[in-house]
């Protein structure tokens, strides 16, 4: 089952945060049709390396484009103009993500679309918004989490300010991004009438800081890095040293607390009074966990997992390779065999969704232009109906 189908989304895109979320909708069963830029070869995500499969492709583009169609053009050409428009008179969505101050330039709102399409919904994902002093910056996922305080709050507090190991912000942005597209699809199928949806970088970063915001903003509480990633203010919820590596382990109950105490055989911790409930525990952390170090010390990670398995929430702390070639990854499926022209072996993380217990199949984004002929002979088609 793919839900989206009969969804037809253009866009305009590059790198991460646009690709990612239009990818969610393409996998979904959407018909997402990429208009890369011909003169310079499409998206620069196609020539980001190291690892590339065949011409002007990489493992990057295709991890970020499953199920896409690409269509090559030059908008600023007259007669490419003509041939995108019939494509988005045809369509319900057209997205980008380019700089705040291009859509406009570019004729990618909804002012500039409507008159091909009174419900069309145009999504615009920035680094810094549309309609502010920034417009017209340039930016990227790593800027926004040192300008947004993340980088102040990952790693340790030793350590020099630290990003978070993957381009999250892109990621989450992508996804913001086309849940206010779907949102609006939904109004403007109901009202006839569609508009603009905006999303910045900045914007999802700044709302990640979640309680810790609102802490700030209420209570004037500055937050701080904490030792061995651990939670602001339940403890004990972080990270320890088995035998052999490193285990998470999250008592954010006192059950859970309770229950631990009682698998370690250390009750006589729960008559501690640094250590008698959640706010001393948080106050007393540096204490406990030297305790608690020596205890998970005595015995490999692979031990302490069975003997917490469904009662207490644990988990190893895994290199990618260890992550990816875990039994329970195999298990719930969650990486596809997606056969490429010139890599048949590829594979892929699977979408996280499932619908009536399936995963939604996928397969290798569109080489650069492949797609033109089909789109722009059934649109044009279509036109001049």
């Amino acid at each position: 089952m793919k839900p989206l189908e009969g969804l037809k989304i253009v866009t305009i895109e590059h790198f991460a945060a646009g690709p990612y979320g239009s990818m969610l909708l393409a996998d979904l069963g959407a018909t997402v049709i990429k208009v890369e830029n011909v003169r310079t070869d499409g998206d620069p995500a196609r020539r980001l390396g190291p690892y590339f499969i065949g011409d002007n492709d990489s493992l990057v583009f295709q991890g970020w484009n499953t199920c896409k169609q690409s269509l090559s053009l030059d908008l600023k050409n007259p007669e490419d103009r003509l041939a995108f428009d019939s494509v988005v008179r045809s369509s319900d969505a057209v997205m980008n993500n380019l700089r705040g101050d291009q859509p406009s330039k570019l004729g990618l709102d909804y002012p500039s679309l409507k008159h091909l399409n009174k419900g069309l919904v145009c999504l615009h994902i920035s680094a810094y918004g549309r309609n502010n002093s920034r417009a017209s910056w340039p930016g990227y996922d790593y800027l926004m989490q040192a300008e947004a305080g993340l980088m102040h709050l990952t790693g340790d507090p030793s350590a020099d300010p630290t990003r978070f190991g993957v381009s999250i912000i892109d990621f989450m942005t992508g996804t913001f991004g086309v849940m206010g597209l779907l949102a609006s699809l939904l109004k403007a199928r109901a009202s006839g009438e569609g508009g603009d949806v905006d999303v910045s970088l900045f914007d999802v970063a700044l709302h990640q800081l979640g309680y810790v915001g609102t802490w700030y903003l209420n209570e004037g509480a500055e937050s701080n890095r904490v030792p061995r990633g651990s939670h602001m203010s339940v403890s004990p919820v972080q990270t320890f040293t088995s035998a052999d590596g490193w285990i998470y382990v999250m008592c954010m109950t006192e059950h859970f607390w309770q229950v631990m105490l009682e698998k370690l055989e250390r009750q006589d911790l729960a008559k501690d009074p640094r250590f008698s409930d959640q706010n001393t525990r948080s106050r007393n952390r540096d204490e406990l966990t030297v305790i608690l170090d020596e205890e998970f010390a005595r015995f490999p990670t692979k031990h302490w997992l069975e003997l917490f398995e469904g009662i207490l929430p644990i988990a190893p702390i895994f290199s990618v390779k260890e992550a990816l070639e875990s039994p329970f990854v195999k298990e719930v499926e969650m990486i596809s065999n997606v056969p490429h022209p010139s890599r048949p072996d590829l594979r892929l993380l699977s979408s996280p969704l499932r619908f009536n217990g399936q995963r939604p199949r996928q397969r290798a984004g569109s080489a650069l232009g492949a797609d033109n002929a089909e789109i722009l002979n059934r649109d044009i088609r279509s036109a001049t109906r």
